[in-house]
């Protein structure tokens, strides 16, 4: 009889585990390798920084989209409703992507000075671009605080499991 409640507390134990592990994905760590360096050997940090912010005023690269509705340096993108459409079928979407592109050649890792990351900027700009209910929604500080409301979420699915796995074996006894 004892051997059997034991049983039962190691699989329920073992179950809990498992659906923690499985089920309750704690973010979205895409990148697999180390980070590898700029290519720029021995430069100093505010140099390269300065650099990458030459990329917004690049005449090679911005040279069809209009000023207004470019990428700024603070991450915003400030289009209005109705250029949407042009926006996003024409160079002015190409245009942002080679600016990202050009930023991310030179520092890997650049921080918009509103907190957004290149990786930020561009999945607001694949939602602003979509035909989902968010096409039109250019706002990456509003895509910034949905993304932190979806890692807060994660943390207590975690901790709902852990809970789980300690108090499932506890209830038993």
């Amino acid at each position: 009889m004892a051997h059997a409640i034991t049983f039962r507390l190691w699989f329920l134990s073992a179950s809990l585990v498992g659906v923690s592990i499985f089920c309750c994905s704690p973010g979205n760590a895409s990148e697999v390798g180390p980070q590898t360096g700029t290519g720029i050997v021995d430069a100093d940090p505010a140099e390269v920084v300065a650099k990458a912010l030459l990329c917004f005023n690049n005449k090679y690269i911005y040279s069809s989209c209009e000023n207004a509705y470019r990428l700024t340096e603070t991450g915003n993108l400030n289009l209005p409703p109705q250029y949407v459409d042009p926006y996003c079928s024409g160079p002015c979407l190409a245009e942002t992507h080679l600016v990202l592109d050009c930023i991310e050649n030179i520092m890997k890792n650049f921080v918009f000075y509103n907190k957004a990351t290149i990786q930020d900027v561009r999945d607001t700009i694949k939602a602003g671009c979509s035909y989902g209910p968010e096409r039109g929604n250019f706002d990456v500080s509003e895509h910034l605080q949905a993304e932190n409301n979806n890692a807060c979420n994660s943390a207590s699915q975690i901790l709902l499991g852990l809970g789980f796995m300690f108090a499932g074996p506890a209830l038993l006894l």
